[in-house]
């Protein structure tokens, strides 16, 4: 009885003109479908680039400047670490692998005002954030080995090669100490500015 129902009995012209004229054309269908498509592609790059912050050691992907650049702008998780009791004017009681983070306020100003510590790769990175005047700049120092300097603009400033680039926004200086990499990243600060904090070190005897 369906069966002939299904061959006998048809809609009515009038109701499936209505449904034919409500389908979208061929034209809209391919606008949605480009739409949809590029949503997918800017939700799949955002997973991706969470992923890179959280890649577990071991990973195939090794980690990068623009991670480590990307911690500074997570903001701290603790409050600022004290002076190093061994030189309590230029170093803080702060460090990776025996590379100690400065104290910048005595010399340039900028006070220390909180830290984080993360892994990227499997390796330690500590970030410690500065603030002078209203702004604030993180510095992160990522655990031996280097990693792979970025294309930038390269200067030489005290005998340290200093990279100069933008990621995500934020004014990056990076270069190597000591089989480290370091980073430095604010927005709003000119780049001299970092590049002079990057370059500075502090008195010889402070190290011992």
């Amino acid at each position: 009885m369906l069966h002939r129902l299904s061959t006998a009995d048809r809609a009515p012209v009038t109701l499936r003109a209505r449904i034919d004229a409500q389908r979208p054309s061929a034209a809209t269908r391919a606008r949605r479908r480009l739409v949809y498509g590029g949503s997918f592609a800017v939700a799949l790059a955002a997973i991706v680039a969470a992923l890179a912050l959280v890649l577990p050691a071991g990973t195939p992907a090794a980690p990068s400047v623009s991670q480590a650049a990307a911690l500074g702008a997570l903001g701290p998780t603790s409050a600022a670490p004290r002076g190093n009791p061994d030189a309590p004017s230029t170093l803080l009681d702060r460090e990776v692998e025996e590379l100690y983070f400065p104290d910048w306020l005595h010399n340039f100003g900028w006070r220390a005002v909180g830290q984080r510590v993360d892994r990227i790769g499997g390796r330690v990175a500590a970030t410690v954030y500065y603030e002078r005047q209203g702004h604030t700049l993180a510095y992160t120092i990522v655990g031996s080995p280097a990693l792979e300097p970025p294309a930038a603009t390269t200067t030489r400033l005290d005998g340290i090669e200093l990279r100069t680039l933008t990621l995500g926004g934020r004014l990056v200086v990076t270069w190597r100490r000591d089989d480290h990499t370091c980073v430095l990243s604010a927005t709003g600060v000119h780049p001299s500015v970092l590049q002079r904090l990057a370059a500075w070190k502090p008195p010889a005897e402070d190290h011992d």
